[in-house]
């Protein structure tokens, strides 16, 4: 018996296979275009990621049809994105996905009359672009036409569950990513649908993660060349998904992706809903393991900030890389500092994530002379990126999210020499893991969770993920890097008003 977990995502969707033992024994991908039709704007055609997350479902499964056929599938997916139906099921518009901008006046108008406390206390989010319900008051305004002939509403991920069953359900992890729902009382909210003038009948049911939504149709049983008893189950959103899928199932844990973006992914026991967690934009909402709850906290700055300096300042080590085959990130790495630098990189070089939601920064490099050297800029970068990840993590703790544990994928995890620069930084234990697609094997896990129960569950993600290295902290560094700490948590509030004007320049 195996299990498949499919991760759709912005650029494209992945479905891995993993047998009984959690090892992925089959794998395929498909890309997807990003369209942008204005400045700022960023959509994805549904009709492009659906027919992409068939054939990778049917190109994935069928390799292990004749020997270890699928029993059940999960489905990880974006949050946030959403498509709208009319009657016949036709797409109204293409789905903007969650970096879309194009909402600003919409956040700024719903909140002053709904009420910035009220709407935290209700989804457990605070007002950005990013998600569905400033997308959808956009469409309102901007499209009457569509918003008046919407039939369904659906994320991705639910969308992917309705093609494959014909049943309209969704996890209560993806549907808070919307704002359109109560995480307090696990529904969809009337104060917030009322005040859209939006029928909940457009939305999909909400159900635990892990349920059960039922099984492939006999269409696309066929489509897919699927065994009708396949079951599909509701799963979550992608960066819970892939927390489940490094083995985040309890308190004091959390997962650490560290890839173009970085974030932290904890578990907690209780709806942390206080004026800390508003006021630094830390959402709360249910994990992917029922009776948990689970926040967000990122830098959009992470390897997009190393990739900048490979590509402005890194032309020798490309071209070194060209030749001996090396990766040209080792190779940027491979002489820098072993002690802290006495540089500081504020990473804003785009807009931030959390704790501030600013759309205009001002990235900036401080304690540069005429003896600094391209490797301590390098490391400066890592340790800049991750001083804004700690940030992150002493605003949890003062709310009372406390992460005792750190479980490292993506990228960035690969590389030793940065796995303790973040360690001492953090001053947190770091382990990286065996996995290297989290988000479908956390997708996995819930599909297999519906053949076997939530004891079953836990006790697969406890075998299914692998430790590999821990990275302790070293006293003598963390000390160090803690009174650099002090300094670089002044930067970001003394620069702000100079970035106000420069921004005014550009």
């Amino acid at each position: 018996m195996s299990y498949l977990g499919i991760d759709i995502g912005t650029t494209g969707c992945k479905a891995v296979v993993f047998d009984g033992d959690g090892r992925a024994i089959s794998q395929a991908y498909r890309e997807y275009a990003t369209i942008s039709p204005q400045q700022g704007w960023f959509e994805l055609d549904p009709r492009q990621v659906m027919a992409a997350c068939k054939q990778t479902i049917a190109e994935a499964s069928g390799k292990v049809k004749a020997t270890d056929a699928v029993a059940a599938i999960g489905v990880s997916s974006q949050g946030e994105a959403f498509t709208v139906l009319d009657k016949r099921g036709n797409y109204l518009c293409n789905a903007m996905v969650s970096f879309d901008g194009r909402s600003q006046s919409q956040v700024r108008e719903f909140t002053e009359s709904f009420g910035a406390k009220k709407l935290y206390q209700i989804t457990g989010h605070s007002a950005h672009t990013l998600f569905s319900i400033f997308k959808l008051l956009w469409i309102k305004q901007n499209r009457p036409e569509i918003f008046k002939a919407i039939h369904r509403l659906m994320c991705f991920g639910d969308l992917l569950t309705y093609e494959l069953t014909g049943i309209a359900q969704i996890s209560h992890n993806l549907a808070s990513r919307t704002m359109l729902f109560d995480v307090n009382k696990c529904m969809w909210s009337a104060s917030i649908l009322n005040a859209l003038e939006l029928d909940e009948k457009v939305l999909s049911q909400p159900v635990p993660v892990g349920h059960t939504v039922g099984r492939v149709t006999s269409k696309a049983a066929d489509e897919l060349d699927f065994e009708h008893s396949t079951v599909v189950v509701a799963g979550g959103h992608d960066q819970c998904c892939g927390a489940l899928g490094v083995g985040v199932t309890g308190s004091g844990i959390a997962a650490y992706s560290i890839g173009t973006v970085e974030c932290v992914t904890p578990a907690f026991d209780t709806c942390v809903l206080n004026e800390t967690m508003r006021q630094s934009n830390f959402a709360t909402y249910p994990y992917t393991i029922e009776g948990l709850y689970t926040t967000v906290a990122f830098t959009t700055a992470g390897g997009s900030l190393l990739r900048w300096f490979r590509d402005t300042l890194g032309t020798s080590e490309i071209e070194q890389a060209k030749c001996t085959g090396e990766d040209v990130y080792d190779l940027m790495l491979k002489n820098i500092p072993t002690e802290p630098t006495a540089l500081f990189v504020l990473p804003h070089f785009a807009s931030t994530g959390t704790p501030y939601f600013d759309p205009f920064p001002l990235g900036a490099v401080l304690g540069l002379s005429l003896k600094t050297t391209r490797s301590e800029l390098v490391k400066a970068i890592l340790e800049g990126i991750t001083y804004e990840m700690k940030i992150n993590l002493e605003l949890l703790r003062k709310a009372g999210v406390d992460i005792t544990q750190l479980r490292a994928f993506g990228g960035g995890a690969k590389s030793a020499a940065w796995m303790q620069i973040k360690a001492d930084i953090l001053n947190i234990p770091i382990t990286t893991l065996a996995v290297t697609e989290a988000g479908c094997l956390g997708a996995a896990l819930l599909a297999a969770k519906a053949c076997g129960g939530t004891d079953l569950l836990m006790e697969r993600s406890h075998a299914w993920v692998k430790p590999v290295h821990v990275y302790e902290p070293q006293a003598a560094r963390s000390g160090k890097y803690q009174d650099r700490f002090e300094i670089y948590s002044h930067i970001y509030s003394n620069i702000k008003p100079l970035s106000t004007m420069i921004h005014k320049l550009r």
